[in-house]
Order: C-alpha cells, then structure tokens, then sequence
C-alpha cells in the first residue's frame, strides 16, 4: 500500500493547531481556576458590604422572614436582591438626604445608611457583594428547591445568627450530588421552609421520607439538570 503525503498547503493549518490548542488548555485553567476561587468554593468566605447589614438582628432578633426581602425565592430561579425601597421601609430618608423624614425612620442618619440614602437620591442599586456566588456554568433554581420542603438553612446554614453573613457550605457538585442521591434528611414541611431553627420531633430522614413520597419529589442527579 502507498504511503499518503498531505498536501504542502495543510502545513498553513499548523500553526493554527499548535494555538488552538493552547487556548484549549488556557481556557480549561482558566474555567478550574474560576470554578476553584474562593469566592467559589472556600467556606468562611465573608465579604465586606457597602452596608453592615446584619441578619442576626433582622432575621433573627426582629423576626424577618426572609422572604420579605428575597421575594423571589418561591417563583424564580434567583433569590432576588432587595431593591431600595424594601429596605427605605424602616429605614427611609425622608425627602431630601440626610434631612428630617416626615415618618419615624429607624437608625435615621446613620452613616451606616448613607450608601442606601445615595440610592433613594440617584436611584442606583445598593451594590451588594455575593457571598453564595456559583460558576456561570452552573444553574440553579431557588424555587425548585424551596417549594419541594428544602429550608434556607441546608444551603446557607443559620444566618438568622450572623451579624456577616458567611459561606458555610462548599457548593461543589459532589456536596450537590449527596443531598440529590440522599435528600430525606433535607425536606421539612412547607410551613417550616423559613423558620431556621425548626428542628422535627422525631427523625429528620424519617419525616422527609414521608413528605417526599407524599409529594413525589424525585430529585435529579442527571447533568443536564444543573448544566444546560
């Protein structure tokens, strides 16, 4: 059998697959060097705030549930950011900044407050640091979870005791995986979705067994389900 020679012109491709194949391999460091950051993964990531907000006090003294300010969590893939106004209900500034609010104002004139004040005035968002901030590459529904008995504090632990919110859990896609393959000890009634420090009378798995048979929850461990 004759040797085949390729052509002279498919040596003009050389260099091309000589670099493709170095951005294939900068791009895959790049997506694990993302997907490994702290800001990723690491548990005990807590960020600083343009505002102190602490949860201990709203969530936790005060009672808030938090779906007062993550309105979203129940109907959307995301657990909305509270806007402005959510948070000008207590603490409104009133007509002009820093000026006596014609209301009672909780904490009015904190310098705390200024960076929620200058939103009231220009009506640009708070920004607010992510703590629990996945890849882009992965997706995740808030609602599919809430309304299938999976409380706030499996994922984001008891933040009704932290003045700074932190990451308490790593997020990988095993941690993900375990709670899909082994979920019983993870569902609770729906009435107890946001009372964070609900505990069952009797066996945690046992409980959530019933309610998962109950309400036919079969969670997916295929990969489509979180990478689409």
């Amino acid at each position: 059998m004759d040797r085949f020679y390729f052509p002279l012109w498919v040596n003009r491709f050389v260099p091309l697959l000589i670099a493709m194949k170095l951005g294939g391999l900068l791009y895959l460091g790049s997506m694990f060097y993302v997907g490994a950051a702290g800001e990723t993964m690491n548990v005990g990531f807590r960020p600083e705030q343009s505002i102190p907000f602490s949860h201990r006090t709203h969530a936790g003294e005060l009672q808030l549930d938090c779906r007062y300010c993550h309105t979203t969590v129940e109907k959307g893939a995301r657990a909305a950011i509270p806007p402005t106004q959510v948070c000008a209900n207590c603490h409104d500034a009133g007509e002009t900044f820093l000026s006596q609010p014609e209301t009672v104002s909780v904490h009015f004139g904190s310098e705390r407050l200024k960076p929620l004040y200058e939103s009231q005035i220009d009506g640009k968002p708070v920004f607010w640091k992510k703590v629990h901030d996945l890849p882009d590459y992965v997706f995740f529904d808030h609602s599919a979870h809430v309304t299938r008995g999976v409380s706030c504090v499996s994922c984001h632990g008891r933040v009704d005791q932290m003045d700074v919110v932190e990451r308490v859990e790593t997020l990988t896609m095993g941690w993900c995986l375990e709670c899909h393959r082994n979920p019983d000890a993870h569902i609770r009634p729906q009435e107890f979705i946001t009372d964070l420090g609900w505990t069952p009378e009797g066996d945690a798995a046992e409980l959530g067994k019933k309610l998962r048979t109950e309400n036919n929850i079969q969670p997916s461990t295929s990969c489509s389900t979180c990478h689409r």
